[in-house]
């Protein structure tokens, strides 16, 4: 039989063969799809963890973090490496990523069968008692699910098989010292939580991870040993693991939750782009930030002066809608180090500034690894871009270095100062000193050697400084204008400390670019434009002024609306020196918008002289404004001036309002609730 009568035989099969062929094959089918689920089902199964329990007697302990600045991460994953060696498996959550339902906020608080959930907060205080931007949604959710109960009654029992701790993370120059951290210690009880652990308190105008160290080594792990360990695993654990192991008379290098591949540097590709869901959110900036270009710049203070404050405008118009943003809110800028002290760090570690490589987890880095940076980059990119190499290091970050320090008289200096015995010596030798990382490893410990995924580990992120805009989005629509006082100052060798941020912008030439984005300010104007206003603004405080001042003329001038009075109060040293925007000032005057300008010169005469002063000076105009025509109050400048300009408020309730101490309080409160006093403060 030749070939094409072979396949005629085939294809003229019967219909019944065609059936049985069609059955089997869907039978098949049917197997096969059986399968693959049962495979899925089954690989779903093995991802699921299974904790072990002679490892980690104490079970899980998840750490939910509320940060802005990076201190509460790493207080975390001081807990997380304390953690084995006190029996808990410890898991660190961003607030952010926690599911915003009640089920979500459950369900994301792990704990092993039969055993009750633990949960620690480390919760830090943004601004004027508000949540840090990563902890809002949560904070919000919270407040909704507490508003509700009486709606729904299991609100207040959801969270009832939840055993909690939170330490807070403040600063007493601010009014609404702690607010976070107490708020969440207030208001989890009220789901039906139990407090296994009293709150800490840090505060960092004094030294904040002291008191973390204190509240961590004196009343969380004692607490929590004694409540989840029996005593035999509490000896085991404390006998297998005091001492560091020691390889060829050097402590081991602890372990790295990252690894580093290095690409040919003559076949790279362009940055990757990273899903939301696979970006560290505390870094999502470093991802979504935009390079515009400077178009404007001009010194405020006089060349007799000494110092620096610099007029600066940023051209958003090709920012492709990612940049909006209204009058007076915050800019954030992303620094960039300086050349020479890259140059010194990468020397000093042997590092090739030109290689490129890429971040991917370590074996030890768990499933959960999310990108913390772009990559590919080269190492003078992450060096520039992404590091903190300038800022005094924690303490706990001195006895991380000690680690990768070779010499021993350098290993003992670094635990030395990181240990609670070498507290005063580390705040005069660091701290007072303005010693960063970049000093420690190339003049003071220079036996210190870090491989590259280490020092990725290690070394603190770069964060993005804010400003307070200080222009109208109505009358700039295309232009950012920020107000910016250069730091410099003079170390106790006789070097000269530069902050990062100020002295970056500075070296930007016209037209040069700079890395921003924008987030929401609390300054707005009143809804009613012919409400009053009183604004306070000494120094670079007076730049949202600026931008209300703006605002409100082109409100006036421009919409033909009938402004009501604005009252500006700002304060310099001298009137030949640094009186900020003086011209603009004047102008504002003379058209109208600013209805009175009170300065104080505090360096003119022979006793200081301050807004606060010039305010109480002008207390029954203050008081009318206030209490008979609903004025709103804008503060910004610093910490001190902000809460002595509140106690001089209190004080004109008191003496013109015929308010008592406690009325007073009452009425301030009142104020602030209605977000009629408004304030924007820094330490």
């Amino acid at each position: 039989m030749s070939s094409d009568d072979h396949l005629h035989s085939i294809l003229i099969v019967s219909g019944v063969a065609t059936a049985l062929l069609g059955s089997s094959l869907a039978f098949v089918l049917l197997r096969r799809r059986k399968k693959v689920e049962e495979i899925v089902e089954e690989e779903i199964v093995e991802e699921e963890e299974v904790l072990d329990l002679n490892e980690y007697p104490g079970g899980y302990i998840n750490i939910l973090f509320g940060s802005q600045t990076g201190t509460a991460i790493e207080f975390g994953k001081e807990i997380e490496n304390e953690g084995k060696e006190s029996g808990f498996k410890v898991r660190l959550l961003d607030l952010e990523d926690i599911p915003h339902t009640k089920e979500g906020i459950k369900d994301s608080i792990k704990s092993v069968h039969g055993q009750r959930a633990k949960a620690v907060f480390l919760m830090a205080t943004y601004g004027e008692g508000e949540p840090t931007d990563n902890a809002r949604p949560f904070v919000d959710k919270l407040n909704e699910i507490y508003s509700s109960r009486d709606e729904d009654p299991s609100n207040t029992t959801f969270l009832a098989d939840v055993d909690f701790a939170v330490f807070g993370l403040g600063n007493t120059d601010y009014e609404h010292y702690n607010a976070m951290g107490k708020f969440m210690d207030n208001i989890l009880p009220k789901f039906g939580a139990k407090r296994v652990v009293n709150i800490g308190l840090g505060d960092d105008n004094e030294d904040i991870e002291g008191d973390f160290q204190t509240w961590k080594d004196e009343t969380f792990w004692p607490a929590m040993k004694k409540s989840y360990l029996s005593a035999e695993s509490s000896i085991g654990k404390a006998n297998g693991t005091d001492a560091k192991e020691l390889q060829n008379g050097n402590p081991k290098f602890p372990k790295c939750p990252f690894e580093v591949e290095f690409l040919d540097q003559n076949n790279t590709s362009e940055e990757t782009k990273f899903d939301a869901g696979e970006i560290n959110s505390f870094t999502k900036h470093y991802f979504t930030a935009v390079d515009c270009p400077i178009t404007g710049r001009r010194e405020l203070r006089s060349p007799d002066d000494g110092g620096s404050t610099l007029h600066i405008e940023i051209d958003i118009s090709k920012a492709s809608g990612n940049l909006n943003y209204q009058t007076a809110d915050n800019l954030a800028v992303l620094p960039v180090n300086d050349d020479e002290v890259v140059n010194e760090v990468a020397t000093a570690l042997g590092y090739d500034l030109d290689a490129v490589f890429c971040v991917k987890a370590s074996p030890s880095g768990g499933k959960n690894f999310k990108h913390i940076f772009p990559v590919p980059c080269t190492v003078r990119e992450f060096l520039q871009r992404y590091c903190d190499l300038t800022m005094a290091p924690r303490r706990s970050e001195l006895k991380v270095l000690a680690n990768f320090a070779s010499n021993a008289i350098d290993r003992s200096a670094l635990l030395r100062m990181a240990s609670k015995e070498g507290k005063k010596e580390y705040k005069e030798k660091v701290i007072d000193a303005h010693i960063g990382i970049v000093d420690i490893i190339t003049k003071h410990c220079q036996s210190i050697q870090i491989p590259l995924e280490h020092f990725i580990n290690i070394c603190p992120r770069l964060q993005p400084r804010y400003y307070t805009i200080s222009s109208s989005s109505s009358v700039h629509p295309t232009s950012v204008h920020i107000t910016v006082a250069v730091l410099k100052q003079k170390r106790s060798d006789g070097s000269i400390y530069k902050g990062i941020c100020s002295n970056h912008l500075s070296g930007i030439k016209l037209n040069g670019t700079c890395r921003v984005f924008c987030r929401d300010s609390t300054f707005r104007l009143p809804s009613d434009v012919r409400k009053p206003i009183i604004l306070i603004g000494p120094g670079t405080g007076i730049a949202p002024m600026r931008a209300l001042l703006q605002e409100r003329s082109y409100q006036k001038q421009n919409l033909n609306q009938p402004v009501g009075e604005t009252v500006l109060y700002f304060g310099c040293k001298n009137s030949k020196q640094d009186y900020l925007y003086e011209d603009e000032l004047a102008a504002f005057q003379k058209e109208g918008t600013l209805t009175a300008l009170h300065v104080a010169f505090s360096r003119e005469q022979a006793e200081k002289v301050y807004v606060q002063h010039l305010l109480r000076k002008n207390a029954s105009e203050t008081w009318d404004m206030i209490h008979n025509r609903e004025a709103h109050i804008y503060v910004c400048g610093g910490t001190k001036m902000g809460s002595d300009t509140v106690q001089t408020l209190l004080q004109i309730f008191e003496m013109v309002g015929g308010k008592s101490v406690e009325e007073a309080k009452t009425y301030l409160k009142m104020l602030e609730s209605k977000k009629r006093i408004v304030q924007e403060l820094w330490s």
